[in-house]
């Protein structure tokens, strides 16, 4: 698949963390972008916009990241889902691996980190 088809979703409470994510996305050549504030919207986003990949914050208000994974993955064993965290990451990062993540980033997340996920999904 050619980044510059893949459709992303991009799940963060932070608006921050989004508009950065969103950035390094358009500039790797990806336009189709859509965002989610919490995971109950993460949930919803993916069933409305069958993103190709997405990446999630694990700590989120609402529905966690972890919940929101589960259910997406419930709804689509496909899914393709990196999971992003700071807070104990090693139990968080087996947690995510066992519901079924795709990958997993530590934040702050890392421009080239991020470029290492894409480039790995789009040779699959």
């Amino acid at each position: 698949m050619k980044i510059s088809e893949i459709k992303v979703l991009i799940c963060d409470d932070s608006i921050l963390v989004r508009k950065k994510l969103t950035e390094l996305l358009k500039g790797a050549g990806i336009t189709a972008i859509y965002e989610a504030k919490d995971g109950n919207q993460a949930v919803e986003q993916h069933k409305t916009h069958n993103p190709d990949l997405t990446f999630m914050d694990i700590v989120m208000p609402e529905k966690t990241g972890l919940e929101a994974l589960e259910e997406i993955r419930a709804n689509n064993p496909a899914a393709k889902v990196v999971m992003a965290s700071t807070i104990g990451t090693q139990s968080n990062l087996t947690a995510a691996i066992k519901a079924g993540a795709f990958d997993f980033l530590q934040k702050p997340v890392q421009d080239e980190d991020v470029y290492k996920i894409l480039n790995t999904f789009t040779k699959e």
